[in-house]
Parts: structure tokens; C-alpha cells; sequence
């Protein structure tokens, strides 16, 4: 089958590179073989790769149903691009830090409109990271049964699915090789607010690096007046097995690098309750339909992505140090672990 049987992300992703001038560098990490076609997963790199400059890392698309998200990384990755032609500013800040994106993670998915791969396996549950905790949600939390069922981890003791794999090898050498490296991943379809987690979705104990995470939040609320995000540990609402971030953030740990993963959970359920007739559609459970809701949400998030970057570029002016550490550390236990939680919910016993 012809390229011109490609989802549409992935035909726009194309072309943006055909175009792309010089600076921005892509690569193919894997092919997904969906029938007769072959779909490319692109890694696209900008800026200086040496490890002692900071990083940056933008994924969409993991979940082949939540297209809005591959479609935000697009279009900050298509500014990126247009703008590399005239902003000095944009090309002094790539001279002292790395830029990745990988919009289109799961090209298999997009075309089938599902949220997991040909295969039938969800990509965020695949990685090898074990909830010893008991209240993991059933099926939601990532289940073994069957891939005719959601949430479908994989054969247990398999490699990770090619997708998940070529994503966690871009981190590994693109990301968190770098001293410090913060990363964005879009998806969609929890709830009504958007919302930025942050790991551990495996155990409701807070991760190492919390007095960090505490920092850029604080740095958000006061740089993006009047932003709508929601920044909290994944744990405060459910726990899984499998989580991708997870399992790259502990990796990173292992090796002595500062990795800062975070998932933008846009909440799908707001534009069902905007147009009530999208609950009858599969993908408007979790992308808006309307093009004027489109184009808001694109506008709002990769004004977003933007921040993030500008905020990794400027690392050093508010990371804590030494002792500030601590005193972040504690009003992020006050914040995220110590606040009363929804009834019901999978950490409220346990913290």
C-alpha cells in the first residue's frame, strides 16, 4: 500500500519534514507493519546534543485513539520549524539545549482509530514495572486476560512492543543522557479538568525528585497566570501496572540523570459535556470534533509546550538547591500526599 494510505498525522508529519530546512534532523526508529503497509515512527532532534546542555522531549500519539495529542505535538513541532527561519532568539536557545519529539508514537494505532497497537497491546501499560499495592483498578490498571480486552499489557515476560521499545531507546540516548532532562507526553480522555502527571502511577510513595517537580509547578502557576492545568502524581488518582514513565524515570534514577516526566492528560470529558451527541462517537470520547474547539486546544497547549521549553532552557535559574530542596520537598508532601483524597480512591489509605 501506498504512503498515501497513511493517516492523516502521519502524511502531515511528512510533509513538515520534506520541508524542514537545515537544523532539523529526523530518523526512522522502527516500521509497523499494519497489513500491507508500513508505517514509520520519525524522531526528530534539533539543537546541541552535547550531554552538559539540558533537554527537552515532546511524544503524542501513544495512544492511537487520543489523536488531539499527536496533534498538539505537531503543531508546536511545526512552529519550532516555521520559526527556526527568522527567530534568532529561538536559534540562540537551540545552541544550548536539545530539543526531541517523537509526535507519532503509535502510527499503527492512529490508522486503526484505537488506543492500542496492531498488536492489541497498550503501549503505557507494556513497560516491565510491577503495583505491588492491592487496589490497582481492574482492567484500567492493565490486565493480562486477553488483547480483545482494554488495557492489554502483553504475554508476560515478552520484549516491549516495538513502539514502546523504540520510544524508551530515544530517551535513553536522546533525554536522559543529558544532566538534566524534562519530558511532555499528550494524551486525552481523563476527566474534566487538564491535568500534568507526574510519576510514580506504580506505588503512591513520592518519587525522588519531587522537590523538583514542586519547583516547575510553582514556576507554572506563577509564569502561566490564570493557566487551567492541574499538576498532581498519577497516583492520586489510579494505580498500574506498566507505566512507560515509570519505568524510564527509575532507569534514569539508576544511572545518576535528572529526568522530569510528565504526562498532559487533557480533559476529553469537557467537550462531550460541550456537545453531548460526541458521546456516541469513539473518537469524540477523546478528541474534540468541533474545529473551533480544535483549534482552541491546540492554541492553549502549545502555549503550554512552549513554557516547558523555555522553562528547561532556564533550568538553573529555579531548580532548588541544597537546602531549598528540603523546604520544597515539604510543601509538596503538604500539596500532593498529606490533602485529604476523593473517596474511594486507590492511595487514600496508604499515604
Amino acid at each position: 500500500m501506498m504512503a498515501s494510505a497513511w493517516p492523516p498525522e502521519l502524511l502531515a508529519l511528512q510533509a513538515l519534514l520534506d520541508a524542514a530546512g537545515e537544523g532539523v534532523e529526523h530518523r526512522v526508529v522502527c516500521d509497523v507493519e499494519l497489513g500491507r503497509l508500513a508505517l514509520p515512527v520519525h524522531v526528530i532532534t534539533l539543537g546541541n546534543p552535547d550531554p552538559t546542555v539540558p533537554a527537552v522531549g515532546f511524544f503524542g500519539g501513544v495512544h492511537g485513539l487520543e489523536r488531539i495529542g499527536a496533534e498538539v505535538v505537531l503543531a508546536y513541532l511545526r512552529s519550532i520549524v516555521t520559526r527556526l527561519r527568522w527567530d534568532l532568539g529561538l536559534r540562540h536557545q537551540l545552541e544550548r539545549m536539545r530539543m526531541v519529539f517523537m509526535p507519532l508514537v503509535n502510527p499503527g494505532g492512529l490508522a486503526q482509530g484505537t488506543r492500542a497497537n496492531p498488536r492489541g497491546v497498550d503501549l503505557m501499560r507494556n513497560a516491565p514495572v510491577e503495583c505491588r499495592e492491592p487496589n490497582v483498578p481492574f482492567l484500567l490498571g492493565g490486565q493480562r486476560l486477553s488483547a480483545a480486552l482494554p488495557w492489554y499489557r502483553g504475554p508476560a515476560g515478552a520484549p516491549m512492543q516495538p513502539e514502546a521499545q523504540a520510544l524508551c531507546d530515544v530517551v535513553e540516548q536522546e533525554l536522559a543522557s543529558h544532566a538534566f532532562a524534562l519530558t511532555v507526553d499528550c494524551h486525552s480522555g481523563f476527566g474534566l479538568a487538564d491535568r500534568l502527571w507526574f510519576p510514580f502511577a506504580h506505588t503512591p510513595k513520592p518519587i525522588e525528585h519531587l522537590p523538583e517537580l514542586h519547583a516547575f509547578s510553582e514556576l507554572l502557576d506563577e509564569s502561566l497566570v490564570h493557566h487551567q492545568y492541574l499538576c498532581e502524581p498519577q497516583s492520586r488518582q489510579y494505580l498500574a501496572h506498566g507505566d512507560l514513565w515509570d519505568h524510564l524515570y527509575l532507569r534514569a534514577l539508576q544511572r545518576g540523570a535528572m529526568l522530569l516526566p510528565l504526562t498532559l492528560e487533557m480533559g476529553s470529558w469537557l467537550w462531550v459535556k460541550k456537545n453531548p451527541r460526541q458521546f456516541f462517537s469513539r473518537h469524540g470520547l477523546f478528541n474534540p470534533l468541533a474545529e473551533h474547539r480544535l483549534q482552541r486546544a491546540l492554541r492553549r497547549h502549545v502555549v503550554l509546550l512552549d513554557f516547558v521549553s523555555r522553562a528547561v532552557f532556564s533550568h538553573g535559574q529555579w531548580l532548588p538547591q541544597a537546602g531549598a530542596r528540603a523546604q520544597q520537598r515539604e510543601r509538596a508532601l503538604q500539596r500532593w500526599y498529606r490533602r485529604p483524597l476523593r473517596p474511594g480512591s486507590a492511595t487514600a489509605r496508604r499515604i
